[in-house]
């Protein structure tokens, strides 16, 4: 009989692929030979590896990456970063006094020295605090209501570079690129009061962090825009891509700008076609030199892919002249169009992994169920029960429609973290979702939570096709042919040709040739829905817009005091209903399951805790705050989910760095 240890080095290494780090520590501790195989870099490497396929980020120090870590870094990486997903999700934060936040990587405290949980540093002097950002353990990045923008040192406490236009700039958007230690972000300012023919310049910057050296600003680029902007994002900075949506008031759609490449004088302006809904979110994504935008409505998602190519042939000159107005061009609809339905959780029952009809097997017909198939009540509809049972699906309606419930916010958040080329990009999408009461003139709060990934559909899943639909949908991407990809819900998007589409069924047609077929429903994995269901009242900051920058004097707009990073959540509430009258605040905390790839799991993970609605239902806490914080002067927080860091500025000047295990 062949033993464990004298196995090749590669078997054992394609068995360590099939175990987490507590199987890895128990092969550890066996024999020499399996503690010498399991210490190797490989090992910890896939242990890496599987860490950031859940999105859950390694807790580097500065600018390090990945390849960069000696061996006993990466052993140390990975067990930190384990520790702190194992704790977070299942016993929420605690304050940590080792975090790289309290001192420096390379510095050793004396034996006997006291060590904090949290530290304080300062803001810029006399500056109220607009945009506050970690940039690695080592750095914060803040802009001010003044328009400046300040690089701090977070552990000499001290300013070391700010880029000061002696004008009012609001920060836009902000992008790490770590493998070339830079910062992108672009500012913005209004340049005349009309709300049509709003023109507005914006100015694209990047702060770069030498190896040695203090950190420098730099200009790359001006350009305006023409219409109220919604939004602005950076792609890719490696190719200067750039894009922004502006609202087309005139037809009430997307109006996709785009500088496709910033150092060259030219710019694109088309109208999508792409409705404009209030209940909608909206992002933007590269892929595969195609230009997508993300919309989320209530009930369903879409995705609408503008290859690069075809955009290219509508861009149009552009001159830093201070007459120049950019103009819109045309109508260009998407090439390709994705949607899925969102999956969400049942409301009155529960059922085990073991009693889930498999999505792969064959429809029975009406009627008919699979032994031991739990029923569906909560709709009393046998026929509605029959199709869910069919497709393997145990969701519900949508418990928090539109309306009454809107979205106050939205946070799209990708992974921008040193990564590895193996582990595919996903995105995650958190949603402050509201219910304001017209009597007490109070709002009550959700979360709703989900990762997603571009194309809306995985390869796997799009292989579970019949032929001819997986080939139109593959072909989308590869020769950009007019494509449209639904998932049991019709698209409202007057860009979307119309789909014949019924319930529990996909359509698809493609031109110039068309083959529509009927196909059996097929879920994403990405699009079921986790909450904090438990309604609360988030506390909102008013943020006063200058004139320059609200030109029309519109009210004070509220800002939630919420932050979010893959699967997390933090945010301050009222500790108290609003009928109590008590005005006390706590800071909140949610962690969301990790992401992951297959179905059954996603859709009963934490089974055995009880119930799938269970683990659909995110787990609120309460963390433990500092006496010399004091919640009603906040201003501004984030979270460092790779530190395991809180990051709270007060209108005091003071910014707190709070650490938790």
């Amino acid at each position: 009989m062949i033993a464990l240890a004298t196995l090749p080095y590669d078997m054992l290494l394609n068995i360590a692929h099939h175990l987490d780090l507590h199987d890895i520590r128990t092969l550890q501790s066996t024999c020499k030979a399996l503690h010498a195989f399991a210490t190797t870099r490989p090992v910890y490497r896939n242990l890496a590896t599987a860490l950031l396929k859940r999105c859950r980020a390694l807790p580097l120090h500065g600018f390090q990456r990945l390849s960069d870590l000696t061996d006993e870094q990466l052993v140390e990486a990975v067990n930190q970063a384990t520790r702190l997903e194992a704790a977070w999700l299942t016993r929420g934060p605690r304050p940590s006094t080792n975090s790289p936040y309290l001192h420096n990587a390379n510095e050793d405290l004396p034996d006997g020295a006291p060590r904090n949980w949290y530290k304080v540093i300062s803001a810029p002097p006399n500056e109220e605090v607009d945009w506050l950002s970690p940039i690695t353990s080592s750095y914060s990045l803040c802009a001010t209501k003044s328009g400046k923008v300040v690089c701090w040192d977070v552990h000499r406490d001290q300013c070391l570079a700010q880029w000061d236009p002696k004008e009012r700039w609001e920060l836009w958007k902000c992008r790490v690129e770590f493998d070339i230690r830079t910062v992108f972000f672009t500012m913005a300012k209004v340049l005349t009061r009309s709300f049509d023919d709003r023109v507005m310049e914006f100015v694209l910057m990047k702060l770069e962090f030498p190896e040695k050296g203090e950190p420098l600003f730099s200009e790359l680029s001006t350009f305006k825009t023409i219409g109220v902007v919604m939004n602005v994002f950076l792609l890719d900075p490696a190719s200067r891509l750039l894009s922004a949506f502006v609202w087309v008031s005139s037809s009430n759609t997307i109006g996709l700008y785009a500088l496709l490449d910033w150092d060259r004088p030219e710019y694109v302006f088309v109208d999508t076609g792409i409705e404009c809904s209030m209940s909608s979110n909206w992002s933007c994504i590269l892929y595969k030199e195609q230009i997508v935008i993300h919309s989320e409505e209530s009930d369903v998602a879409h995705q609408y892919f503008y290859p690069i190519s075809v955009l290219q042939r509508h861009a149009r000159p552009s001159s830093t002249s201070s007459s120049f107005v950019p103009t819109l061009s045309q109508r260009l609809s998407p090439v390709t169009i994705m949607s899925a339905p969102f999956l969400f959780p049942p409301r009155s029952r529960s059922l085990s992994p073991e009693t889930i009809p498999d999505v792969y097997d064959e429809p029975q017909e009406e009627g008919e169920h699979e032994e031991g198939a739990a029923h569906n009540d909560v709709n009393g509809d046998a026929e509605d029960d029959a199709e869910e049972h069919v497709n393997g699906t145990v969701s519900d309606l949508n418990p928090f429609p539109y309306p009454p419930w809107y979205p106050e916010s939205a946070h799209f958040v990708r992974q921008w973290w040193p990564t590895l080329a193996t582990v595919p990009r996903l995105s995650c999408t958190v949603v402050l979702l509201a219910d304001h009461e017209p009597q007490t003139h109070r709002t009550r709060y959700v979360l709703a939570q989900h990762y997603f990934r571009v194309p809306l559909v995985d390869p796997d899943e799009l292989e579970d096709l019949p032929g001819q639909a997986a080939k139109a949908a593959t072909l989308a991407h590869a020769n950009g042919s007019a494509v449209t990809l639904e998932t049991g819900a019709s698209s409202s998007s007057p860009a979307s040709p119309a789909l014949s589409s019924e319930s529990g069924e996909w359509s698809i047609a493609a031109t110039p040739e068309r083959f529509p077929t009927r196909i059996r429903r097929v879920e994403s994995s990405m699009m079921r829905l986790w909450y904090v269901s438990e309604p609360f009242e988030v506390v909102c900051v008013l943020d006063g817009i200058d004139d320059e920058l609200d030109p029309d004097g519109s009210h004070d707009r509220p800002r939630p005091l919420m932050a979010v990073d893959f699967g997390h959540a933090v945010w301050i509430e009222f500790a108290y209903p609003p009928e109590d009258e008590r005005d006390e605040k706590r800071l909140r905390f949610v962690t969301f399951p990790p992401v992951t790839s297959d179905r059954d799991e996603m859709a009963y993970y934490g089974a055995c805790a009880g119930s799938a609605a269970e683990s659909l239902e995110g787990i609120v806490r309460t963390l433990e705050v500092p006496d010399e914080l004091d919640l009603d002067k906040v201003e501004t927080i984030n979270i460092d989910q790779s530190q395991g860091a809180i990051i709270i500025s007060v209108q005091d000047g003071k910014i707190f760095i709070l650490c938790y295990e």
